[in-house]
């Protein structure tokens, strides 16, 4: 009886050792033939890890080679909450100030929180990001703190495994992702911003990966982006458990490919001035909105453009969108009396009539297909020349009707109005030119005078840079070239001559009848130099409501000249949107025409024509803002 019991167990024990070893029998096969692919992919995929590598984004130059947008590589500061426990009191308290963050924050994502992985089971979290944008000089002091954190125990009295805890909190709780991030810096803050535009972050999947990825969101920064981005490199290469990569065991790697340099016809110092010359005439007209541009009429080159009010490329979210609008190419508006150098013009070159060919301006008053048209001064018989240096609109008018409609809308169309200039920015419009079958009766008087038309202020700038230019329109230039990071040149950019427009002599007429606007019987004797003879034209337009006609006592003051007048270097134009205390163009916008023209001079050096030295500047624009990059990465962070 106990033999057949000690049997009967016996039979059970191996039966049990049996099924045992059937079952692992049975695993070992699932797991090293059935599922083999399955597991050794997911094996592989655990410590096999393919990386891109973020090529550094190309620089942006002025003329001279001045930094005008840069990057800096930068890290991304992460947390593993399940290595703190409970003590994201200390830890919060030693990281807060070095990444400039509040502790309550802090306190938030350091708390471990329990999520479930891909397998579905319960976790807790072991990854969440602290800050983005870090600059290496704060993370090794972040590593030093966290280093020297004490709890105020003496951990070598602890228990072997509470002193691990410690260690490992203090060496891995707190890390930084593997790969550097980059810092788009603005060195010199707002200076040329509607140029330069900004970047922004996006999320792209690349090779099953999200990525945040920088790209241009305004300005050259989005239109060269492709070419500022450069091309990304990878690297394959194996890693431990925790995810450290096994050099030795790389495959792998191509390096990435850097984004070019953007060299641009902008000298920043030319800017400088500009800027500062707005800056000081928005405070004491307080338009709406004021612009400037400078440009070589040669070629077309701009050395200068800004618009106020702008902003800060490297913190472009404080301020308003209407502050980040380009209005020297994505607004328009009646351009007034600087038109009437494209319907004069085309007059001479048509041969219609001579500078010294008379009309008769009506005393101010000229009855016109059922409309009166006015005058700002009652003048009687004037030259043509003399319909310039007063700025008559009745005389423009006459004018215009000489010409006829068909050959004036040929002539604003050749000299570029109704299409845009090429400038490589995005948001240029191409303002508002009517067909002619579209013209009313009184189309042909009302647009000599500027009225009827809408242009952009560069597109206006070009027309009259084309007649300083003996009658060629040229293709406003920003980029001089594209170079790597050895300074080779990629692409080398050209001046473009777009087409002649009116001959060289109706140009020289042009001119002539251009210098008495600076002249003391000129509507702009303010804007006139010391050492050159200024070539230009006021503007004062009344600012149209639409449907509701023009708006009562809301003009638009411009005036845009070049000198010296017969060679001319430089090409200046200044425009007001609703100025205050005073609006015609001579009184208000001329002034600031000569500030700007006297300081660039004197910077560039152009040659006096009365033989002298060049002229020392009445206003000092302030000096750029050169203070180092790291200082601006920080304030922008």
């Amino acid at each position: 009886m106990a033999k057949q019991l000690l049997y009967r167990r016996l039979g059970m024990l191996a039966l049990l050792l049996g099924l045992a070893f059937a079952v692992l029998v049975y695993r070992l096969v699932d797991l090293q033939m059935l599922r083999y692919q399955e597991l050794s992919l997911k094996a592989r995929t655990n410590t096999h890890k393919e990386y891109l590598l973020e090529p550094r984004r190309g620089d942006i130059l002025d003329t001279k080679g001045n930094l005008l947008a840069t990057s800096a590589f930068v890290k991304t500061v992460c947390a593993d909450p399940a290595l703190i426990g409970n003590r994201q009191t200390e830890v919060a308290r030693t990281v807060a100030p070095l990444l400039q963050m509040s502790e309550g924050d802090l306190l938030q994502r350091l708390t471990p929180r329990l999520v479930r992985n891909t397998n579905g089971t319960i976790t807790t979290n072991h990854y969440v990001v602290l800050k983005r944008k870090v600059q290496a000089e704060t993370w090794q002091k972040l590593q030093m703190a966290m280093t020297n954190l004490s709890f105020g125990l003496e951990e070598k009295q602890l228990p072997r495994g509470e002193r691990e805890f410690y260690r490992d909190l203090r060496r891995g709780a707190i890390y930084v992702e593997r790969m550097d991030d980059q810092l788009r810096v603005y060195p010199n803050q707002a200076l040329a911003a509607h140029v330069l535009g900004y970047v922004g972050m996006d999320e792209r999947e690349v090779n099953g990966q999200k990525l945040l990825v920088t790209s241009g969101k305004d300005g050259l920064e989005r239109w060269f982006d492709t070419k500022l981005a450069g091309v990304r490199g990878w690297r394959v290469t194996e890693t431990d458990r925790p995810g450290r990569e096994l050099v030795p065991l790389r495959e792998q790697e191509v390096e990435p490919r850097d984004g070019l340099n953007l060299v641009l016809t902008i000298d920043s110092v030319v800017q400088n001035i500009v800027e500062s010359a707005l800056a000081e005439a928005k405070e004491k007209h307080t338009p709406l909105s004021i612009s400037g541009i400078v440009v070589r009429p040669r070629t077309g080159e701009i050395l200068a453009m800004a618009t106020l009010p702008n902003f800060d490329p490297n913190n472009p979210g404080a301020s308003p969108a209407d502050a980040r609008r380009n209005r020297v190419i994505a607004d328009i508006a009646e351009p007034g009396s600087t038109f009437k150098t494209v319907v004069v013009s085309g007059a001479l070159n048509e041969g219609v009539v001579r500078l010294s060919d008379t009309f008769d301006c009506e005393q101010g008053h000229f009855h016109f297909a059922g409309r009166v048209l006015h005058d700002h001064e009652s003048y009687g018989v004037l030259t043509v020349e003399g319909i310039i240096t007063h700025s008559s609109n009745i005389g423009a008018a006459k004018i215009g009707i000489k010409l006829g409609e068909n050959r004036l809308y040929d002539y604003i169309h050749n000299f570029g109005f109704g299409t845009r200039t090429g400038l490589p920015l995005q948001g240029e419009i191409s303002g508002i030119v009517h067909p002619v079958k579209r013209w009313s009766k009184v189309s042909i008087a009302q647009i000599p005078m500027g009225q009827g038309i809408a242009v952009t202020s560069l597109q206006m700038m070009m027309a009259v840079c084309a007649i300083a230019n003996k009658g060629v329109l040229m293709q406003p230039m920003l980029v001089d070239r594209l170079e790597d990071r050895d300074h080779v040149v990629k692409v080398q950019y050209s001046p473009q001559r777009v087409r002649r427009v009116i001959s060289e002599a109706a140009a020289e007429q042009m001119v002539t009848a251009l210098k008495t606007v600076a002249s003391p019987q000129g509507t702009a004797p303010k804007a006139a130099l010391a050492h050159y003879t200024v070539a230009g034209k006021t503007g004062t337009a009344q600012k149209s409501g639409g449907a509701e006609g023009y708006l009562k006592g809301k003009y638009f003051a411009s005036f845009i000249g070049f000198f010296p007048a017969d060679n001319p270097e430089l090409c200046i134009s200044v425009v007001m949107d609703e100025p205050k205390q005073g609006y015609y163009g001579g009184q208000i916008a001329a002034p600031v025409f000569k500030q700007i023209a006297e300081a660039a001079a004197d910077y560039l050096n152009i040659r006096p024509e009365d033989g002298g030295a060049a002229p020392i500047s009445s206003t000092t624009a302030p000096a750029l803002d050169n203070r180092a990059v790291k200082t601006a990465a920080a304030r922008s962070q």
